[in-house]
Order: C-alpha cells, then structure tokens, then sequence
C-alpha cells in the first residue's frame, strides 16, 4: 500500500509538471519527501526492533508467557 502511495505520487508529480516549462520545485521537493517517508516505513515496519516502531514489550509478554508454560 506504501509502495502504491509512492507511485500515485510521481504520477501526480509527473502530471502536473508535464505541461509547464520549468520544473515545480514544490513538487520534486514533495515527491522526495514522500518516497523517502515511504520506504522508511517500510524499513521501520520489516525490522521492528530496530526503528521507531517497537516491539519490546510485546517480547517481554512472550517470553513471561513461555516461562510459565515450563
């Protein structure tokens, strides 16, 4: 979903610059700005432990729930 977020921008930006003579930098500076927000999330979101999103409280519940079933 990301990713696809990530093409139906540079379309967008594609789009709307098409017609003009020079380049919109509003939309070059967007279009990096949300490709590089996107593939940090998804980076963030394939190696929870080591990005923004944690996962350390979920480990510690697993690891209490598996001393109790010894």
């Amino acid at each position: 979903m990301l990713g696809a977020l990530a093409l139906m921008s540079s379309l967008l930006a594609g789009y709307a610059m098409a017609g003009g003579r020079s380049r919109s930098w509003i939309h070059v500076i967007g279009f990096a700005l949300i490709l590089a927000t996107t593939v940090y999330v998804i980076l963030d979101l394939e190696f929870p432990r080591l990005g923004m999103v944690r996962i350390d409280s979920f480990d510690r519940l697993l690891v209490e729930l598996r001393a109790t079933m010894n």
